[in-house]
Parts: C-alpha cells; sequence; structure tokens
C-alpha cells in the first residue's frame, strides 16, 4: 500500500530548488522501492512568496513560476497570508524542511521555525547548521517528547553520512578530535585563484553555480567553518560550541604573494578546520588558513571538494571525502533525512 507523505518547506533557495528537483527525479524509485509518495503542501519564501495546496504542489510548475513570475502566490489555493510562523501552522505536513539562511550568531530564525514544526507534531529536518550549534539539545529533546525526529545530515559536507554514521555505525567510538578541509567555497575559491584568477572573480564564480552561503562573507571570513565546528564538537563530541568561541580566521588573508610563496616551497594554502583535546586535556577549536604539503590528505582535496578525518578510540584515522558537491547533493541529504525519520 502506497503512504503518502506530506512535506512543507520553509525556505526555497538554491537547496530548496534542488530538493524539489530531487524530488522529482527520484518520485518513481520512492514509490517502487518504499512505496511512498512525497508531495509537498506548501513552501514559503522569504523573496517569492508562499503557496499551499492541500492536495500537494506541482513542483514542476513551481519552479517553471520562479523562473518566469517569481511569485508562488498564483499556486497557492489556500488563500494564505502571514508570517513564516503562521505558514507552519496553515500549512498541514508530516515533515518540515528548514532551509533558510544560516544565522551563525544564535540560530534564529530557524530554531523557531523548527521548534513550532515539531509541536506541531511534524518531524524536523534541516541543512542549516545554526540551530543545530543554538538548539541541538532543546530541538532534540522536544522532538522526542513528540514521538519525532530532529535530523540535520546536510549541516556538514552536505549529503555525506558523517552525523548517521556516529548515529548508527559507529555508536560505540568515543570521538578524541578531528580536522579537517570543510568549507567548499573557500576551498573552491583558493583553487581558482591558485589558477590565476582574482579573488572576486573566483568569487563570482562560486555565486554563479551557488555553493557559497546568501551571504557569502560568512565563507570568506570562516563563520561557515567555524559553525560547522560547533556543530561537529556539539553533536559528536558532547561539547556545546558556538562560531564566536571558534574565533576563525577566514581567507582574505591568502594573497596572490602568498599562493606563490606556497607553490614554491611545493605546498598549497587550505582553510582547516580542527578540533579536540590537546596532550594537557583541554578542549581546543580552531579555523584557520594553514599550508599543507603532498603528504597532507588535504593537499588534493580541490574545488568543491572536502575532507574530514576523525580520531577515534576504535578508528584513530578514519576520513571521508566528498568531491563535487553542489545544491543537489545538499538536497539528498535532506532526502536521506526525510526517509530516516519515516524509518525510525
Amino acid at each position: 500500500m502506497t503512504e503518502t507523505v506530506r512535506l512543507v518547506m520553509v525556505g526555497f533557495g538554491n537547496v530548496g530548488k534542488a530538493f524539489a528537483r530531487l524530488l522529482l527525479d527520484k518520485e518513481a524509485e520512492l514509490l517502487e522501492r518504499y512505496q511512498l509518495k512525497l508531495v509537498v503542501t506548501g513552501i514559503c519564501t522569504r523573496s517569492h512568496g508562499s503557496a499551499i495546496d492541500p492536495r500537494g504542489l506541482d513542483l514542476q510548475a513551481v519552479l517553471e513560476t520562479l523562473k518566469t513570475s517569481g511569485s508562488l502566490s498564483g499556486l497557492d489555493r489556500a488563500g494564505f497570508s502571514g508570517s513564516v510562523m503562521d505558514f507552519i501552522q496553515a500549512c498541514e505536513g508530516d515533515v518540515l524542511l528548514e532551509s533558510t539562511p544560516v544565522n551563525p550568531k544564535s540560530g534564529q530564525p530557524a530554531l523557531s521555525h523548527l521548534e513550532a514544526g515539531l509541536r506541531k507534531g511534524m518531524h524536523a529536518v534541516t541543512p542549516n547548521k545554526g540551530p543545530v550549534v543554538f538548539g541541538y539539545q532543546q530541538l532534540t529533546a522536544l522532538a522526542e517528547s513528540m514521538g519525532k525526529k530532529f535530523l540535520f545530515e546536510s549541516t556538514v559536507m552536505d549529503g555525506a553520512p558523517i552525523f548517521s554514521l556516529f548515529r548508527k555505525n559507529l555508536a560505540l567510538a568515543s570521538l578524541k578530535g578531528f580536522t579537517g578541509v570543510l568549507n567548499s567555497c573557500t576551498n573552491l575559491l583558493i583553487g581558482r585563484m591558485e589558477d590565476g584568477e582574482t579573488f572576486e572573480q573566483a568569487l563570482d564564480y562560486a555565486r554563479s553555480i551557488g555553493i557559497t552561503e546568501t551571504d557569502p562573507s560568512n565563507d570568506v571570513d570562516g563563520w561557515d567553518a567555524a559553525i560547522k565546528v560547533s556543530a561537529l564538537a556539539t553533536v559528536l563530541m558532547k561539547h556545546p560550541l558556538t562560531p564566536v568561541e571558534v574565533q576563525p580566521t577566514g581567507i582574505r588573508g591568502i594573497t596572490p604573494e602568498k599562493i606563490a610563496e606556497a607553490r614554491a616551497a611545493g605546498k598549497r594554502w587550505k582553510l582547516v578546520c580542527s578540533a579536540g583535546y590537546d596532550e594537557q586535556g583541554q578542549f581546543f577549536a580552531r579555523v584557520r588558513p594553514e599550508m599543507v604539503g603532498p603528504e597532507s590528505p588535504f593537499f588534493s582535496v580541490y574545488g568543491t571538494d572536502s575532507i574530514v578525518v576523525f580520531n577515534t578510540d576504535v578508528l584513530p584515522g578514519l576520513g571521508i571525502l566528498e568531491t563535487k558537491a553542489t545544491p543537489y547533493t545538499t538536497a539528498y541529504g535532506m532526502l536521506s533525512d526525510v526517509l530516516s525519520a519515516l524509518r525510525d
């Protein structure tokens, strides 16, 4: 018997659009393998209005509409008007997908959106790192009390299974620390600057392929990397941490002269993220540019690739490499979370 699952989407930027395309691409497979029909009953955006259809929105029509008129109001079948919080209350659904821009200072308003969805009886899925850093314990406890799930696989390394890996396959592993290249945007910028582009040219290209944060300074100044470090430390190491505590150093200081110096030394610049316990047992977390040589697993991580290496008590050097990241890979992490919530 086919089960219909209603999805409610708050935010419909690059990742939201990619998720809509992914649902269209996987529609037949979801039906055949899982007997699932996933329908989007509502979409709420900051720039393009909102639309609610209890029968399910035509996602192809949604994508085409945004290319032409730019407004979703013509697809609304509920006569909706109001705030995002009003939308969450008005739109019936089983899973809330929250993909509004990240706020690295407080996690709002995404945190409140997810809380409202959970209180209404929906599972909560997000690629937004802010609510994980600033509301992980609160949202997890609320989800448990409601018999629902709060899942966020796409917050770090897009669709790569990091949080679920520790939650399931590495359940007894104790994480001592990690290091990696976690911000694909800055990795792309540095690589294109190595190839001769100016910083501005590289940033324009990153914007054109949808790889930057809504505010690119969050990438360039290290805040996106810092909030990813905070998310990993908070969830996997049970050490609550905020980006302000990480105090990241971004890549603005990587000049063409510094790139030339690194090349002359046979090395490359990377924005390296690290956290863990030092020899004195003190916890540390940092994000800063570092020169790495060919002996480093980070040396050949190029473009939008990213990597993380975990140090656990049972697996001292477990690495995960993701290549060719796009909003579509982030969308896959969200879909994976939806399926996990339904299976669990």
